[in-house]
């Protein structure tokens, strides 16, 4: 077993004055070659070194190797720490486990330097005038004077004086420590109050906030001793630049109460935590605030403070009686509810300090939490009435999630095998986000938070035989997203929202956030669950919301769905006809330049600028009537040019590949791929198409799925240059959804007489102007478009193969290849294809 004695925490100071943990390890002093001097050397522990980085052979466990200079002021607090500066602006600090180990240590340094152990600071660098310098050093020790009413003013001037230099401010600490000096003060100070003498108390107020600038460990364990914090605290109240003396004694014996809601027992853990509440009372309400100067005299304040903290969370852990106790007592049923509320603001207030902790410390912390069974007690604790209760169990959760989200996680979809649906630990947060009374959600707004961290991939785990993120989000759409979209489900089942009122439109923006982010961070499982729900036509219901700031969440998540350019959105949005919401909006709007017409301005241009040919061509050939005369922007205008193009490219296929030959060649498909596909067609046997199948050539399947309505536009434009339509522009009277647009797939699945059933237009709008093509029988279609491979049918949606791919950069040559072997096709699977 390993010698505790010499077992030590590694902290140095950040620059937010607190201290970083670096490690745990033992500590010796052996003469370093290298540094060329006895140096204080640290090796990490066995247990804080991880596997794989033991096997770098360039490794060292050493967590401190550091010179023990002549010159550096080591000083020793509190019994079991050494503090040092290396550096301007880099201190350094050892924490021992066990005071002896402090003592040898010390020791060792004193030898260094050639001082007596029994000194708490070995010296301290200064940075004065060799004159200054050679006063001090020449004089004797400093003589403080007696201590009598009469000479507080003598003595009060001599601390302001002393404070400007580090070599006078060593010597009055000393003369203070070794005359016992603080407690005659102290005496003085009961004297003072008894004789309500004024001009004393605030003599007294300015030694005693001089003593404190001293920065002195050994005079703040004096001062903070529980005979004398009192006391201290008393001399602060009569600050002389107040007209009435501050009452903190009073707050802090009679307003103050100590709770204990499971008895402690030991005697030096509630002397520890009393010492730590006062002392950083003291800090924070009665000294007053420090000066840019005085901030720095105050570190050895702030880790006397950051000290005390670790050691309380350390002892709470070891008394396993003490947490036992505390969790079966939150989650017993007799547990009255004033007694269960104390218990939930006690755990609170310990995971409260625990955030003061460094990483290790905080790792062991919530790990001890956790083997308690810190996760069940939240569920029973979140499925009260009490609403106090649960929002201390709110924050406790949170605390959890920021600590280690995978724990969670885990733990949910284990008790998902267990447990209905609605007491699941996520849905009862998901209800209290939905429920929170305050009308600024605030709460709501927390809880949404902790919603998103769980649910983010970036900080899920993947190991060799499992991925928590397939397993997670399987679980979160089949259990909990139902709950999520609940509210906005239930408002959106008209054409406007059923209750527009503020607190109502928070919440729903706080839902559509969250599945926005949802729409980036997660793939199938959300786009199943956009799709299969129809979440999108009910979010876009919400853009007819008076409250503005709804109405660009709902347009925001369907530029998101956008952005993604995935036809599978695409053809969701286009056969539901979701633009129209959008385009009403738009023109509800009217002349109103502001965030709403922008954002959806911004929509349809990034639809121009990335070229998607589904998306243009659907809002052209459906919402161009509504949208021509707007002429502030280049937007709409440019979506036609688009448009248009993309009709010169399919009715034009030869100019086309001309183009295609002066671009770069890298987007090239690849020839092979080309000979494999044009071999399967070609060979394909006559009574596999006699059987009614659908065919697809064994491209990439992205194109089998994103491109069908892009072919089935090809198409329909081909027809209408052979029927001599070619000038004819889209005309669409109204903007009625459904009823609006020129032509419209059906989605039927029979496939008996062929292909028959694969194609159809609606008879109300055939003949318009707009249409891009007339309705003719299939045998028609196959004769005037020689360049159509195929028109399939499979699981209810339409497929167009049409050969070769005029949407792909091919080489000149690669065309009339393609053209010659359709020319020698067989005559029979060409009139096949009409039949």
């Amino acid at each position: 077993m390993a010698d505790t004695r010499r077992r030590v925490k590694v902290y140095t100071l950040n620059e937010d004055r607190q201290w970083d943990d670096r490690g745990t390890g033992h500590v010796s002093s052996s003469y370093v070659e290298r540094l060329k001097g006895m140096s204080l050397l640290v090796r990490a522990e066995s247990d804080d070194v991880l596997p794989w980085l033991k096997l770098q052979s360039n490794y060292s466990s050493l967590l401190l190797e550091s010179k023990i200079n002549p010159n550096t002021a080591y000083q020793k607090q509190q019994d079991t720490l050494i503090v040092w500066s290396e550096a301007e602006n880099y201190d350094l600090a050892l924490s021992f486990q066990e005071k002896a180990g402090c003592d040898e240590i010390w020791e060792k340094i004193c030898q260094v330097q050639g001082k007596d152990p029994s000194v708490d600071i070995t010296q301290e660098l200064v940075d004065e005038s060799e004159e200054e310098r050679f006063d001090d050093m020449s004089s004797p020790g400093l003589e403080l004077p007696p201590c009598e009413l009469s000479r507080l003013e003598e003595l009060a001037e001599l601390v302001a004086a002393s404070l400007p230099s580090p070599l006078r401010r060593e010597k009055l600490a000393l003369a203070l420590e070794n005359e016992g000096y603080i407690k005659k003060l102290l005496e003085l100070f009961h004297v003072c109050e008894d004789l309500e003498n004024v001009e004393g108390l605030h003599h007294l107020y300015e030694i005693i906030k001089g003593i404190f600038l001293l920065n002195r460990t050994a005079l703040f364990e004096v001062m903070f001793s529980e005979e004398c914090i009192m006391d201290v605290i008393g001399c602060l109240e009569y600050d002389p630049s107040l007209s009435l003396p501050r009452k903190h004694r009073e707050f802090l014996t009679k307003t103050a109460k100590f709770k204990e809601v499971i008895p402690i027992s030991d005697p030096e853990l509630k002397q520890k935590i009393h010492q730590t509440y006062r002392v950083q009372y003291i800090q924070d309400m009665v000294l007053p605030t420090p000066s840019v100067f005085e901030e720095n005299m105050l570190s050895t304040l702030h880790s006397f403070i950051f000290f005390n903290k670790v050691e309380i969370v350390g002892m709470l852990q070891e008394d396993e009686k003490f947490l036992t106790e505390l969790f079966a007592q939150l989650t017993d049923d007799s547990t009255d509810d004033d007694k269960r509320q104390e218990l939930v603001n006690f755990l609170k207030e310990f995971c409260a300090f625990s955030q003061t902790l460094q990483p290790q410390n905080r790792d062991s912390f919530f790990k001890t939490l956790s083997n308690m069974g810190i996760l069940p007690a939240l569920e029973v604790i979140l499925g009260m009435d009490d609403v106090q209760v649960r929002s201390a169990a709110t924050d406790i959760f949170s605390y959890l999630v920021e600590y280690n989200p995978s724990m969670v996680r885990e733990f949910v979809m284990q008790e998902a095998q267990q447990n209905d649906d609605d007491i699941l630990l996520i849905n009862l947060i998901i209800e209290h986000m939905i429920c929170d009374p305050d009308p600024e959600l605030g709460g709501a707004v927390q809880l949404m938070g902790l919603l998103r961290t769980l649910v983010d991939p970036e900080n899920m785990l993947a190991t060799a035989n499992k991925t928590e993120k397939t397993e997670f989000l399987s679980f979160f759409y089949k259990h909990c997203m139902h709950v999520l979209t609940a509210p906005l489900l239930a408002n959106t089942t008209e054409e406007k929202p059923s209750k527009d009122d503020f607190q109502t439109a928070q919440l729903l923006a706080l839902i559509l956030e969250l599945l926005t982010f949802c729409v980036e961070h997660h793939t199938y499982h959300i786009k199943n669950y956009i799709i299969n729900k129809d979440i999108l036509r009910r979010v876009l219901v919400l853009m007819g919301s008076k409250h503005a700031f709804v109405a660009l969440c709902a347009l925001r998540f369907m530029r998101k769905i956008i952005g993604l350019k995935d036809e599978f959105y695409n053809r969701y949005i286009m056969k539901a006809f979701l633009f129209e919401a959008v385009v009403k909006a738009f023109l509800n709007n009217g002349s109103r330049y502001n965030l709403l017409n922008s954002a959806i301005i911004e929509l349809f241009e990034f639809i121009r600028v990335e070229d998607i040919k589904s998306l243009t061509a659907h809002v052209i050939e459906n919402y161009w009537k509504a949208l021509e005369d707007v002429d502030y922007v280049q937007t709409f205008k440019g979506l036609k040019l688009r448009y248009e193009q993309q009709r010169e490219r399919q009715d034009n296929p030869k100019l086309d590949s001309m183009r295609s030959i002066l671009r770069n060649n890298r987007y090239r498909r690849d020839a092979r791929t080309l000979e494999e596909e044009e071999e399967m067609w070609f060979n394909t046997e006559e009574d596999e198409m006699e059987d009614g199948d659908p065919v697809l050539l064994p491209t990439d399947k992205s194109k089998n799925d994103d491109e069908i309505m892009d072919h089935f536009g090809k198409f329909m434009e081909r027809k209408k240059l052979k029927d001599g339509d070619e000038k004819e522009v889209l005309t669409k009277s109204t903007l009625t959804g459904r009823q609006s647009p020129s032509f419209k797939l059906s989605f039927s699945s029979t496939n008996s007489g062929g292909s028959k059933s694969s194609l159809t237009s609606q008879s109300a709008s055939s003949n318009s102007p707009g249409s891009p093509g007339s309705p003719g029988s299939p045998g028609t279609i196959a004769k005037s478009t020689p360049h159509m491979a195929a028109i399939t049918t499979k699981g209810g949606l339409i497929g167009l193969v049409d050969y070769p791919d005029d949407d792909e950069e091919e080489e000149e040559e690669e065309e009339e290849d393609s053209e010659e072997k359709q020319q020698s096709a067989p005559l029979t699977k060409k009139s096949r294809l009409g039949s």
